[in-house]
């Protein structure tokens, strides 16, 4: 007697389809969301207007890799730049540069004080954690770009925003391998935006002098 067979053909019920796809699906996000979280980048820019002219706000997640944490932690100084680039478009020609304002920073670890210290601009504080070194650097607050004037109210703007490792400063043999391996970069994708300007806000009188009794 021949005895025949047949292959065995795993058959699922939809409804185990169905969590089967759904967990696939959340491996992937949270994939996704751990990568984004691993890289720098800005999250939010805002300009506003003053009586003095404008400013920016912005919101940055900096994140750094093993080499520039391990640099960070012997004390070597790690110099970053903000970039913004304003333009006013233009239809039927190239679009205008408004300004192109660069703003230093600088992190390092004090070896004896055993805190971080962040400069930006002409503030130099001091804190406990990486962690609160990284935030601090990527906060921009009232951050003068422009004087007072130099937009026109409800006109059109373009704005783009970056932050990046200036490895022109790190010592030379460092900014020479940085030419060669990412290992010694950090830049985050340029932060793109539209505005329409803001009027600057009335600057009130002085106050006259009351004459002494």
């Amino acid at each position: 007697m021949m005895v025949f067979t047949t292959p065995c053909c795993i058959k699922f019920d939809p409804l185990i389809r169905g969590l089967l796809g759904l967990l696939l699906a959340c491996w992937i996000g949270l994939g996704g969301s751990a990568q984004a979280s691993d890289k720098s980048t800005v999250k939010q820019a805002v300009i506003q207007a003053t009586p003095q002219g404008y400013t920016l706000d912005a919101d940055i997640n900096v994140v750094l890799n093993s080499t520039l944490e391990n640099a960070l932690s012997k004390g070597i100084n790690l110099y970053f730049l903000l970039e913004l680039e304003l333009t006013r478009p233009r239809n039927w020609w190239l679009d205008e540069t408004i300004a192109e304002p660069v703003r230093k920073q600088r992190i390092y670890y004090h070896l004896l004080l055993r805190r971080y210290v962040v400069e930006i601009g002409y503030t130099t504080r001091t804190v406990a954690t990486l962690n609160e070194a990284l935030a601090m650097l990527g906060t921009a607050e009232a951050w003068q770009i422009l004087e007072r004037g130099a937009l026109k109210p409800g006109q059109r703007y373009d704005a783009r925003l970056r932050l990046r490792l200036d490895t022109s400063q790190l010592p030379k043999p460092l900014s020479i391998g940085a030419v060669s391996g990412d290992k010694w970069e950090l830049v985050t994708p340029w932060y793109d935006w539209s505005f329409d300007a803001p009027a600057a806000p009335v600057i009130p009188p002085p106050v006259p002098l009351q004459p002494l009794p």
